[in-house]
């Protein structure tokens, strides 16, 4: 039987080593290794709502910006309730939706600036407009390696402002304080973290897209871990 991670004792980021980030991504795939269709399932509804929030004409890449990166927090909480050693569920797909106004603004928000600098960077390389056309065809391969990492190394100070805000009720301003505290005492494992993070996407993309119905949960266990390692007492999840 596993040992769950203890609660953090105060909510307060501390340097961890850079090795630190592959612990992250083992006690992820301990994670996924234990309930592995369910976490695909909730990696399918995640990329399957994107795609067709974008196919929408109009305003479907904006409704896609915003609804997806509340989507994506139910694998969070999934991650925490596989933790805790209770069922991952699927109805943790829409869970986060039930979390207050300031954690969802939080939560939006840090995911549209994100946004925003794919967004710019895509433009400035190859003059496509992802925010009108995601598919563009002058996205080439190349280009969508560059792109993924303007957009991973934007992530990084961001990466915990969800877990903060569901999982710690952080008020909005001091998710987003805590959250680039965390980055700035660990460049080094975070930036290993999020090459890791995009050579997993890239896999992932190079699969038909379908890949990410598992680097997606993969990716999400691993930032919960991330955040219990960098907030908690360096405890991991130990397999059973």
């Amino acid at each position: 039987m596993a040992t769950p991670l203890a609660p953090p004792a105060l909510f307060t980021p501390r340097a961890v080593p850079l090795t630190h980030a592959f612990t992250w991504f083992e006690t992820a795939m301990r994670m996924f290794k234990r309930a592995p269709l369910r976490w695909c399932v909730l990696g399918a509804i995640t990329l399957g709502s994107e795609l067709l929030l974008e196919g929408v004409p109009g305003i479907g890449v904006a409704a896609a910006a915003v609804i997806v990166p509340v989507l994506e927090c139910g694998m969070l909480l999934g991650a925490a309730a596989v933790d805790r050693a209770a069922p991952l569920e699927i109805r943790f797909a829409w869970a986060a939706f039930k979390a207050p106004v300031p954690a969802l603004a939080a939560i939006v928000l840090s995911a549209l600036f994100v946004s925003a600098i794919e967004s710019l960077v895509a433009y400035a390389l190859t003059g496509a407009n992802l925010l009108v056309d995601p598919t563009d065809a002058r996205i080439t391969p190349s280009a969508l390696l560059v792109v993924g990492a303007a957009a991973t190394l934007a992530s990084l100070p961001f990466v915990f402002v969800p877990l903060a805000v569901l999982l710690e009720h952080a008020p909005f301003g001091h998710a987003f304080a805590t959250s680039a505290r965390a980055f700035s005492l660990n460049l080094a494992p975070l930036l290993l973290f999020g090459l890791m993070s995009l050579a997993l996407i890239m896999i992932g993309l190079m699969a038909f897209w379908v890949g990410l119905i598992a680097v997606l949960p993969l990716l999400a266990a691993a930032s919960y871990a991330a955040w219990k390692d960098i907030y908690g007492d360096g405890t991991v999840l130990r397999a059973s």
